[in-house]
This record gives C-alpha cells, structure tokens and sequence, in this order.
C-alpha cells in the first residue's frame, strides 16, 4: 500500500519512498524539560506516533528518535534570554539536573497516558556534547562559521537556499525582527551554534555567577545552541541523509530551517526527505494554547475533572494532524461521549454471536486507504463507525478489523474496561492510609470520622480485605 504524506518542504502530497527496503527512520523533535507538557505540545507526538504504527502494520521496521532538550533552548529564539531548563532551576531551587530529569520523567507518563509508544531512541542532549561539537568543527573547517563576543554563529549567507521551507524571504523570517539582540552579527538570522559561558563574554556578564551547564570546547567554556542539538542527534542515530522529520508548526519558521542549513552545510547530503509538521491546538478565537499564552492546559488537568486520556486521543484523531483543533471543554465531552458510545458498540459485538455474516473487506480498504492519505484519521474514523453499525457484517470479521486499525489508532477499543486514570493528591492518599491504621487499631469513630472528611473532598474509600481502593467520586471543575 503506497503511503501518502504531505511534505512541508514544497507543501505537496507526496508517496513515501523509503531510503532503505522497508525500513524507514523518524525523528520527532521532543520537548524542552523545564516545565510540563501542555495539552497542544501533547498534540504533535499523536500523529507520529499512529505514522510509525502504520508504517509497522505495512511491514516496515521502524527507528524513531525523540530527543529531550535539557540545555541549550534560550528564552528567546534569537539566541538571547536565559536557558530555560536554568531558569526553571533558580525559579524551583532545584539543579537544572534535576529539573531536567523531573520533567523528562512527567513528559515520559504523559507519552504512556496518551498510549504513545515510547520511541527506539530517547536521547538527552547532555549526552551527546561530544558530536555536538564535532559539528560545530566540521561546519567551522568548511568555512560556514564566525565568532563574536557571545558565541559561535552560523552565516546563512554562505547557504543560499536558507529559509526554503518557510517560503519567506530571508528579511521575513522570525529572526529578522530582532537585529538589535546581537548587533555583531552578519545577518539578522544567522543563529547560534555554541553559545560562551556568561563569564566569558567581556564587558557583558564579568564576573557573572556560572551556569549550571555548561562544558569546555575548543572555543572556550559554554553551552550548545538549540538547533545543533537536533542535528547532531538525528545524524547520530539514523544517518546524515534519513526519511522523515516531524515537529510542531512552531517549528516551521526557524528551528527546522536551521537544522537543514547547517546540516547540509556539514556533510554536503540532503538532510531529512520529508518534513511533517503538527498544527496547533487553539482556544476561543484561534488563540494558540501555550505557556507564554497563559492558556496551557495540562493533561492532568482532564485527568482532574474526570476525563480518561484517551478522551483527548480521540478528541485528537477526530481532527486531521494539518489542521488547527480548537479545545473546550463541550468539544471534550462530545469526544468523551463518542467515545463511550463507540467503545459500547464494539462490547456489544463481543457479546453478540449471531449477526450478520458478511466480511469487511470493503471497510478494510477505506480505513487503511483514509490512514495512507497522509494519515486522514478523521476519514478513518468515521468509517469505524460505519463499520460497527453496519450488522450485515459479521461481529467476528467486525472485530477482527477493529482490532487491527486500533493497533494503529491505539483507542483501547477491545479493552473491557478503560478506567480514568486518577492522580490522587497527597494529602487524600495520607488521611486514607491514617484511616486504615485507625481501622487496624479498632478506632471505627474515628475511621468513620475520616472517611466523612474524604467524601467531602470527593474521594470515596472501599475497604477491602487486605486493604482499600481509593476512588474520586467528584472531580473538581
């Protein structure tokens, strides 16, 4: 089945080719560790992660590389600002280490959550200085690089296709609008490379407190820019030239740009084949969802008011990866009802032996030619629906079909059950556990006492024989 996906470096629909013979190689570009994940971040793994399941149910072996950005992504993408993830550590009074690994841990569950197979390779870039570096010397050997008093930069201008997947002209693209963070530079969007370590740069920062993270170079002590970081790790892992590149549309204007420049730049290759980009998760009046936005909703946040994950995954898959998704509340409750009402569906098929007796082939082909369409799994969702309702089909070739789209759409749809998955707060977990001791102690009043308290919170306790289940009966909001 020839697979279709649309390319941001031309804006064409395109049939994939593999490089290799069914094989084929996805970079994702992961998040930046200094704070949790929001709902809109979330968005953009969904669609690799149903692209890779789809390539291994067509018979390709798969190699997926999520990186974990825990260094080097300024405040501002003009390479100016404070790092993030350090930042985030003297906010928190934590170790930017620390910090690092609390939220690469956080956005790892959220990945498991959302059921996001975790990719072949999770790379940090604090483990891969060395290659790195390694590209900076290769890009500064070919005469790509210049120094100024704050770090290592690229000069665009020695790469005359700089900008290609953007289609703006050079004096558009977002870095244009800030000539004045760094007057030395040749040209407003020349990036950085390796930025000095604040007690290097004379005059600005002298005597300046050191970062956290930072390592010693062949140009002097300092840190990595952003954009090598996905270069050097990408090539790492599948090669100078591999298939497919994902990320949010965010990403569209500088950071994906940078790393083709200075890719190419380094080995001379074609850098990514195809580039698939995320749209964004917008609120109200297509007002992206983010942090700097004030709007970011976590997915805790569902979890808290009662909603399974899985919600926000068919929320999610209703909606073609392309395209804008405006979130609310009443959209999520029309996605959990669809969703109730979908998965009842295929229970009653489970229990009912004697439908109809007809195959699904016809459903087959139009689920799987809807996902080959640059994976349209609105289309193919719909004709799910179509399928479950359809009772000439009989329930056994039914479910065998669901079974095998739902390997690829990862709904839960054959599960007998699929619980909300609850964080209990701390302080609920310490009365509960407070009243069992009590019941251990044959204080019933005062156990009885403290399940009252729990019940005004929202939160009911059954007892069981060797001990109790913890359930919110109330969710906030």
């Amino acid at each position: 089945m020839d697979i279709y996906l649309t390319n941001t470096l031309n804006g064409q629909k395109e049939v994939f080719t593999p490089l290799a013979p069914d094989r084929v190689g996805i970079y994702s570009c992961g998040p930046t560790v200094y704070s949790y994940a929001h709902l809109g971040n979330l968005r953009s793994y969904i669609f690799p992660d149903v692209l890779k399941k789809l390539f291994r149910h067509e018979g390709y072996q798969v190699t997926h590389v999520i990186n974990i950005t825990d260094v080097g992504h300024l405040t501002d993408n003009a390479d100016a600002g404070e790092d993030k993830v350090e930042r985030a550590a003297a906010e928190e009074k934590k170790t930017a280490w620390e910090v690092a690994e609390f939220y690469t841990q956080a956005y790892l569950q959220d990945l498991k959550r959302l059921n996001i197979e975790a990719p072949t390779h999770l790379v940090k870039a604090t483990d891969h200085l060395p290659e790195m570096i390694a590209l900076i010397q290769k890009l500064e050997e070919r005469g790509f690089t210049y120094r100024t008093s704050d770090g290592i930069y690229f000069d665009i201008s020695k790469f005359p296709d700089y900008g290609i997947m953007s289609n703006l002209a050079k004096s558009e693209l977002l870095e244009g609008a800030r000539v004045e963070v760094n007057e030395e530079k040749k040209n407003p969007s020349d990036f950085a490379l390796w930025k000095f370590s604040p007690r290097q740069v004379a005059g600005k920062s002298a005597g300046g407190e050191k970062r956290q993270m930072e390592w010693d170079s062949p140009w002097g002590t300092g840190f990595p820019g952003w954009h090598i970081e996905c270069s050097a790790m990408s090539m790492k892992y599948l090669g100078h030239h591999f298939d497919i590149h994902t990320g949010g549309q965010d990403h569209i204007s500088t950071h994906h740009p940078n790393e083709i420049v200075q890719s190419e730049a380094a080995t001379g290759e074609k850098f990514v084949n195809y580039w698939l980009h995320g749209y964004f998760l917008v609120m109200g009046k297509d007002l992206r969802m983010g942090k700097s936005e004030g709007n970011a909703l976590l997915l805790q946040d569902l979890i808290d008011r009662g909603y399974s994950p899985v919600h926000y995954r068919y929320l999610c898959l209703g909606a073609h990866y392309r395209s804008y998704l405006t979130f609310s509340w009443e959209a999520l409750d029309g996605a959990k009802n669809a969703y109730a009402s979908l998965r009842q569906k295929v229970q009653t098929l489970k229990a009912n032996s004697n439908g109809g007796t007809g195959d699904a082939e016809k459903y087959r082909q139009k689920i799987f030619a809807a996902l080959a369409d640059d994976l349209n799994t609105p289309l193919a969702l719909g004709e799910m629906w179509k399928l479950v309702k359809d009772e000439a089909v009989s329930p056994t070739a039914s479910l065998q079909l669901i079974g095998e789209v739902d390997h690829i759409l990862s709904l839960d749809l054959l599960k007998e059950s699929v619980r909300v998955i609850l964080e209990i707060p701390e302080g609920v977990k310490d009365l509960a556990e407070k009243r069992w001791q009590l019941r251990q102690q044959g204080d019933f009043a005062g156990a009885d006492k403290l399940r009252e308290e729990l019940l005004a919170l929202g939160y009911e306790l059954r007892d069981a024989k060797e001990g109790y289940e913890i359930n919110q009966i109330n969710p906030r909001g």
